[in-house]
């Protein structure tokens, strides 16, 4: 009886040992949620996921003396992610609207962004920013340019994408008249795809910030303080050009 308790206290003693390891490496870890087609702020490097938003990440993970672990999925599951506290925070090249305030807080705004309407090079069925519409027009789904467009456009038809790759074929397949999207991505794209062009113009300006979990006061002061200095050094700047050039030459 005397070896069976003694056992049982040894067994308790060790799940006590394995619960607090792996707490402590939970605890030691942060995650982020992205969306990796949206070059330069984060796309694919081989199997890593890299980009302006995850030099920003790694940046928000050193200072807090945490090993950065990196989520690759949908942009709305990222938001839909860090609203219910499966992940820390989001950095996707995300923009803050009114709908998002509602679930989520978000940090200083690090990036300064127009959107612009991508178009057939070939054979454009768009002419201007002033003629969308009776159109059909490619967004990403949950992007701030889904809900411009959903307000302010009367398309024929809004179609949501998950990855603008797609977009892209279809643009250049003529199943949709074109694309309202982020202007550096733009850029990438047309770069990627000769076939497709940029219209002049911009159709309107957003900016982009990191999101937290509703109430995550202590992470958003950290995030915070961290933007800041990277704004201060001239850091997002040097992301953004180092960035630009690598994702060219993928």
């Amino acid at each position: 009886m005397k070896k069976r308790i003694i056992g049982i206290v040894t067994l308790a003693i060790f799940l006590m040992i394995l619960a607090t390891g792996c707490k402590s490496k939970q605890d030691n870890t942060i995650i982020v949620g992205t969306e990796a087609s949206f070059a330069p702020y984060e796309y694919l490097e081989g199997d890593e996921v890299v980009g302006v938003d995850m030099d920003i990440a790694k940046a928000i993970a050193d200072y807090l003396g945490k090993e950065l672990v990196i989520k690759n999925m949908d942009f709305d599951g990222a938001l839909a992610a860090v609203a219910s506290g499966q992940v820390d925070f989001v950095a996707a090249g995300v923009s803050i609207s009114e709908e998002r305030l509602e679930t989520m807080d978000f940090s200083v705004e690090y990036v300064d962004n127009t959107e612009v309407v991508v178009v057939n090079k070939e054979n454009p069925t768009v002419s201007s920013l002033d003629d969308l519409d009776g159109k059909i027009i490619g967004v990403q789904q949950g992007n701030i340019a889904d809900f411009w467009v959903e307000e302010n456009v009367n398309a024929k038809e809004i179609r949501r994408y998950t990855k603008f790759g797609q977009a892209a074929e279809d643009l250049k397949n003529g199943k949709i008249d074109c694309i309202v999207m982020d202007n550096l991505p733009a850029e990438e794209m047309v770069e990627a795809n000769p076939e497709l062009t940029i219209l002049d113009g911009v159709l309107f300006e957003d900016k982009y910030a990191i999101a937290v979990k509703k109430g995550n006061k202590e992470l958003l002061e950290a995030i915070n303080t961290v933007i800041e200095q990277l704004k201060t050094e001239g850091k997002i700047e040097e992301f953004i050009a180092n960035h630009t050039s690598k994702s060219k030459n993928q």
